[in-house]
């Protein structure tokens, strides 16, 4: 015959129960003491997203650069970095930090924690460590673009372009631009390539605005050229902007070790490329050129949100 439980073992059941509950809400409460920045990030971060993922989805379709899928193109495949390890793919645009994110996948990659002040600029752009989505037949890169996390990141048109004058015509001191890119400019513009002056930014626009926008270097090709976001679905769209904070997030979505932060490493030590900078290029520029090269640039302005 069962017996009823007494009074005593009641209360102490009760009285344990009860406590149970303070405990557990005391470690909730605690908890979100302890990370209020964290939760307000993750959703300003996903409100962020999701604007621009409207924003791209929207003028994709509005400007009909959607298609059905058959294969990734030939130069956008070598534009796709993977890394295996933590499947991350990730879409190099030249002067959007791509220097330190690929900082990042060299790090990710081996699971190294140095500092990555100590892996070069140089060779960062040389390591044949990473692949890339060409590197994989066809059927593989479908199923690497449908399962990894793919990550794209964008920078305002102008200021890129000025960024990449400054960085290629102004301080580059290697042979293909200093002497191959900027002689081809010379002899078009000043009729010679002797001349000893520097390629102005003059000179560079007017190169780049005659140009087919699909033959243009890398360095300053229009985006959506590099990437195609319209037919790609990037899980993360980041911007120069915020590319401190976009690239943080990354990191967390794909599992990189906390202590791993995107790398703020500067090739020159002098102040970014900023729309004050910009301005003093621009303001030189007739009006009919700046107008081409602002039809040039326009579906990047659209697409990922820039006015």
């Amino acid at each position: 015959m069962l017996r009823r439980p007494s009074k005593r073992l009641c209360f102490i059941a009760l009285f344990s129960i009860l406590l149970l509950g303070i405990f557990i809400t005391y470690l909730m409460n605690f908890t979100s003491l302890l990370t209020p920045v964290s939760r307000q990030y993750s959703n300003e971060m996903w409100i962020a997203q999701r604007n621009r993922k409207n924003t791209l989805k929207s003028v994709c379709l509005q400007n009909n650069l959607t298609h059905p899928y058959t294969t990734t193109y030939l130069s956008v495949a070598k534009q796709l970095f993977i890394e295996e390890n933590h499947k991350i793919i990730y879409c190099e645009v030249p002067k959007v930090g791509c220097s330190n994110w690929k900082r990042l996948l060299f790090q990710l990659k081996l699971n190294l924690t140095i500092n990555p002040e100590y892996i070069e600029h140089e060779a960062v752009h040389e390591i044949t460590l990473f692949k890339k989505l060409a590197d994989y037949p066809p059927d593989q890169q479908r199923t690497i673009l449908n399962t990894y996390t793919k990550v794209m990141f964008t920078r305002d048109p102008l200021q890129r372009i000025v960024s990449a004058y400054r960085d290629k015509f102004l301080h580059y001191t290697g042979f293909y631009y200093g002497n191959t890119i900027a002689n081809k400019i010379k002899s078009k513009f000043k009729g010679h390539t002797n001349s000893s002056k520097p390629v102005s930014f003059h000179e560079f626009v007017n190169f780049i605005v005659e140009e087919k926008p699909e033959d243009l270097d890398i360095h300053w090709r229009p985006m959506h050229y590099l990437c195609d976001p319209c037919n790609i679905d990037y899980n993360v769209l980041g911007k120069f902007e915020t590319l401190k904070q976009d690239s943080d997030h990354v990191l967390q979505i794909v599992g990189a070790p906390s202590n791993l932060r995107y790398p703020e490493i500067k090739k020159y030590n002098e102040s970014r490329t900023d729309p004050k900078i910009s301005a003093t290029f621009f303001q030189r520029l007739p009006i009919k050129l700046l107008q081409q090269l602002l039809e040039l640039y326009k579906l990047d302005f659209i697409l990922f949100g820039y006015s």
